[in-house]
């Protein structure tokens, strides 16, 4: 498996990257209450908020099958991470956006939390790209 990463650094990266995607996607889709408590959302957009988290259930499983059921692991992956790039950066942007610039339903919960994960996912994914470049641009 080591081979298929480029080595132990690049296995730790997507693992960890996708640990944090299982934590959103059970925190909005099996804890959604406790979530929307947290952040004073109304339970009125629970199916949102579930919408939301579902996303990650499908990169997990594409994760998950890349790393564990398909033959050639990430070679010829780069649609695949290069969409987990863009839809981290664009958390990342919309975060930036939500939290400093439009400030829409900012409460006493409201906190960086979504500019500063996504920020960290951005980065992770980009040294995925980066790293495994070699394998994933390959057909």
């Amino acid at each position: 498996m080591l081979d298929k990463f480029n080595g132990i650094i690049y296995l730790i990266i997507f693992i960890v990257h996708f640990l944090v995607y299982a934590v959103y996607a059970f925190r909005t889709v099996v804890g959604t209450k406790a979530f929307m408590d947290q952040y004073k959302i109304d339970h009125s957009a629970a199916v949102m908020v579930r919408f939301f988290g579902a996303a990650f259930i499908g990169s997990i499983l594409m994760a998950i099958y890349i790393m564990f059921v398909r033959d050639g692991g990430v070679n010829g992956t780069w649609g695949f991470f290069n969409l987990i790039f863009v839809q981290n950066l664009m958390y990342f942007v919309v975060g930036v956006y939500t939290i400093y610039i439009n400030k829409l339903g900012h409460n006493e919960k409201t906190n960086s939390e979504g500019v500063v994960a996504s920020a960290a996912l951005t980065i992770l994914s980009a040294v995925l790209i980066y790293g495994l470049s070699d394998k994933i641009y390959i057909s």
